[in-house]
């Protein structure tokens, strides 16, 4: 469905530093910089971005929005958690764990990137 997802970022060595330590618990590698300063990471089919808003104006996160990550386990969702804490994220909501939906048993954890976006980390508990 999606093909991609950009955020932007006013100081993107700050992002960069949060997400190469977030997604690298996924086995995601560091972001690469692109000539234009965009952090650019390709994992499992997927791509993800942080860059300067284009239009130079500062950046600002979505109310209401949140970009949610896949992991292959509740360890994997906290290990996500602690990196990004260690790495200028800010816990939001609930401590990490199970919420129950209409999806079923989700383990999740949420946190606000050094950008001010709302970031999750999710892990859907077997049947």
């Amino acid at each position: 469905m999606f093909s991609h997802v950009m955020l932007g970022a006013d100081d993107i060595a700050a992002s960069k530093a949060f997400y190469d330590a977030t997604l690298g618990t996924f086995g995601a590698r560091a972001g690469s910089v692109d000539p234009k300063g965009r952090v650019f990471y390709a994992h499992d089919g997927s791509i993800f971005m942080l860059s300067r808003p284009i239009d130079g104006r500062p950046a600002c996160h979505a109310n209401g929005g949140t970009i949610g990550f896949a992991a292959d386990s509740t360890e994997q969702v906290d290990a996500w958690h602690a990196a990004g804490l260690a790495h200028g994220g800010i816990a939001i909501e609930d401590p990490p764990g199970i919420r129950e939906n209409a999806f079923g048993a989700l383990y999740l954890a949420y946190l606000r990137d050094p950008a001010g976006n709302k970031v999750c980390a999710m892990y859907r508990m077997p049947g």
